[in-house]
């Protein structure tokens, strides 16, 4: 097996500098510790992702170069970045090199929004702001998002039309101290995906989200603001969304009207 050279880098973030006169990122493979080592270059990648060294959108350090600061072959390098390509968070672009992944781009967008038309016509998509308050965080919602109760959120209502017709009302809550500076009116103006603008003004990238899915019924809340009749059925999406570091940043509750739209997932 490939190993890094505890005196050869002079990267103060790579597996070499945790300690000196031995390689902590590479162990025997007895050691509960133990990864392989495409595996600890990826999570080294991870870091310079989650430190900004590398911004959405950048061009990140070509698989020789990043194998040469590692100490290791281009092929451990580009097995790492493959996983990172498969979990969204880096892109390869044929003749340009490999980019850290955005939410302004069409496929990123539909990581988190999973309901499809059931028809392929394209849709035109209407998105209204209905609120956006500062409050004390429930109990709940201070539980999810890793805040003691009482702690400052920003909660936004929103309801998502397609081809004019209600389809979608979310529920939001928000660190209040990351997205202190978040409008009803910044929010209202924007066009592009929401997760997008958390990133490019907010310095928050969603990278992963947890979601129970349940059936629910329209209140009177819900009836208005989707046109529908009162207690109609709807499928209810509660979800928390995660950054770097596996830091939850929000909390989310959609409601969805399913009459012409389903929940589409893929496994594998």
């Amino acid at each position: 097996m490939s190993s890094i050279p505890s005196n050869q880098s002079s990267d103060p973030a790579s597996p070499s500098a945790a300690a000196p006169g031995a390689s902590p990122a590479v162990s025997s493979a007895s050691s509960p510790t133990f990864s392989p080592l495409y595996q600890q270059i990826k999570a080294l990648i991870m870091q310079r992702l989650q430190s900004g060294e590398w911004k959405s959108g950048e061009l990140i350090p070509s698989e020789v170069e990043l194998g040469n600061r590692f100490k290791v072959s281009q092929g451990t390098v580009r097995k790492a970045i493959d996983e990172l390509a498969a979990e969204n968070l880096l892109v390869r672009r044929q003749g340009k090199g490999t980019f850290v992944a955005t939410h302004h781009e069409a496929r990123s967008q539909f990581r988190f929004l999973r309901l499809m038309p059931d028809s392929d016509e394209p849709q035109v998509t209407d998105k209204k702001v209905i609120e956006l308050k500062r409050l004390r965080a429930p109990a709940e919602i201070a539980r999810q998002l890793g805040m003691k109760s009482g702690d400052s959120v920003v909660y936004v209502k929103r309801v998502l039309a397609f081809d004019g017709v209600p389809t979608i009302l979310e529920e939001l809550w928000l660190p209040g101290a990351l997205f202190k500076a978040l409008t009803l009116e910044r929010l209202a103006e924007y066009k592009g995906p929401m997760y997008g603008l958390f990133e490019t003004e907010f310095g928050t990238r969603m990278i992963r989200a947890t979601e129970q899915i349940r059936a629910a019924s329209a209140d009177a809340d819900a009836a208005e603001l989707l046109a529908v009749e009162k207690l109609s059925p709807l499928l209810c999406v509660e979800r928390v969304s995660f950054t770097y570091g596996d830091k939850p940043v929000e909390v989310r509750r959609g409601f969805y009207v399913t009459n012409r739209h389903h929940y589409q997932n893929e496994l594998s």
